[in-house]
């Protein structure tokens, strides 16, 4: 039996950020994953500015993750067919970026073994049990490991939630997305990112979002019990395909690749038990997904840097001080991401209706002002609730610079 100071399950982006912090602060780290990777995940690839400021801290160089584009423009179509464009500020770092998960996540694996962390990818755990003083994984081709702390980055449908006796009986998740990649796009798409609310899929949208290349990641999302049934997404992409302004975005030479894929989007931390006694639930393990997007790459991060700081702040704790990590975890993922799920909640309610989301389009773009905000708060530059988080302002919160470049 191998004895490590954390065991991490799952090398997505919220393991392998757990990872990074662990490793680099001079812990012994094991990060077990059933995929070899690369690894494809479904996904839409877009970074928000959440997403951008935790992989800058953590250490990633954008240069080394193939087909990384940045996105400087984003256009929103409302379900009248008024389009408007929403600038993200230049010249002082970048807000959106766009990358495959096949390359991003990758890129991340390889940040984790060269911080220092043990990365057995191609290994799935068998079992999981928690003593009062450890958790004991079964890992295929390893045997028994061990650790004061787990931390589960394990997925929606997470093996260790079940392991544990914590998973939510007959759970299907809050969103489905439906992604394929396409080429030869030679519309608006190409450059920006492109998001149109149609009609029938409300409070669901329909993206496009630039790759190098002339290359887009191009799908669309909708919310269980929405307008859309889940069952009828496959039949719905190819009408959805060939509506005129969405031929527009993306040309009319572009050509689908490979096949199209659908998933399931979990967002619901605010009822997902965060912790058991020595395990953390992190990313889509904890249903960080945000409500009103479907986005989670920045939530993952968030969650998964949190739980390795939990795990520090126990393992250098005095002796009888009776710190709690797995305790501490979830206090702090509530402070953190439960506030701005409820306001995104909030907002899901009026996207559902057209006028609601006509409505929505009207005033973000109502002037200059309202636009460049608009760009910044939905790409996550800084909480979606901060207006009524008081404790979270901070000189500069609603203006301060991007990443990767001035800060």
């Amino acid at each position: 039996m191998h004895r490590y100071d954390a065991l991490i399950v799952g090398a997505g982006p919220a393991g392998t950020a757990a990872a990074i912090t662990l490793a680099r602060a001079g812990r012994d780290v094991l990060v077990l994953d059933k995929a070899s990777f690369p690894r494809d995940k479904i996904c839409g690839d877009g970074l928000t500015s959440l997403a951008l400021g935790l992989l800058e801290e953590l250490g990633l160089d954008p240069a080394s993750v193939d087909n990384w584009e940045w996105a400087q423009e984003c256009s929103v179509r409302s379900p009248s067919g008024r389009t408007i464009r929403f600038p993200l500020p230049r010249g002082q770092g970048h807000y959106a970026a766009v990358a495959p998960r096949i390359d991003l996540d990758a890129a991340m694996v390889d940040l984790a073994r060269k911080a220092g962390a043990t990365v057995a990818d191609g290994t799935p755990v068998a079992s999981a049990a928690e003593t009062p003083a450890a958790v004991e994984l079964e890992a295929t081709g390893l045997g028994t490991v061990t650790a004061p702390w787990a931390i589960a980055a394990d997925g929606m449908w997470s093996p260790m939630r079940k392991y544990l006796g914590v998973a939510p009986e007959g759970y299907l998740g809050e969103w489905h997305a439906f992604r394929q990649y396409a080429g030869g796009v030679t519309g608006s798409a190409a450059d920006e990112l492109y998001v149109s609310f149609e009609a029938d899929l409300l409070p669901g949208y329909f993206w496009a979002f630039p790759l190098p290349g002339d290359r887009v990641n191009v799908g669309f999302g909708v919310q269980r019990g929405g307008k859309l049934p889940v069952g009828e997404m496959k039949a719905a992409w190819q009408d959805l395909l060939t509506r005129p302004h969405i031929r527009e975005a993306l040309g009319p030479d572009v050509e689908l690749e490979g096949s199209h894929r659908a998933w399931p989007i979990p967002a619901r931390i605010d009822v997902a038990l965060p912790a058991t006694g020595r395990t953390m639930f992190v990313g889509d393990a904890v249903g960080a997904c945000d409500v009103m997007t479907g986005e989670g790459i920045g939530q993952a991060l968030l969650s998964g840097v949190r739980a390795a700081e939990a795990v520090l702040a126990a393992s250098t704790a005095a002796p009888g001080a009776g710190t709690d990590a797995a305790g501490a975890y979830a206090a702090g993922i509530r402070r953190e991401l439960v506030a701005d799920h409820r306001m995104s909640a909030l907002l899901v309610r009026a996207l559902r209706h057209r006028k609601g989301a006509r409505a929505a389009v009207r005033v973000a773009g109502a002037t200059d002002w309202t636009r460049r905000n608009f760009a910044r708060w939905l790409f996550e530059d800084y909480p979606r609730a901060l207006v009524v988080t008081p404790r979270r302002w901070r000189s500069h919160s609603f203006t301060g610079p991007g990443w990767y470049g001035t800060r």
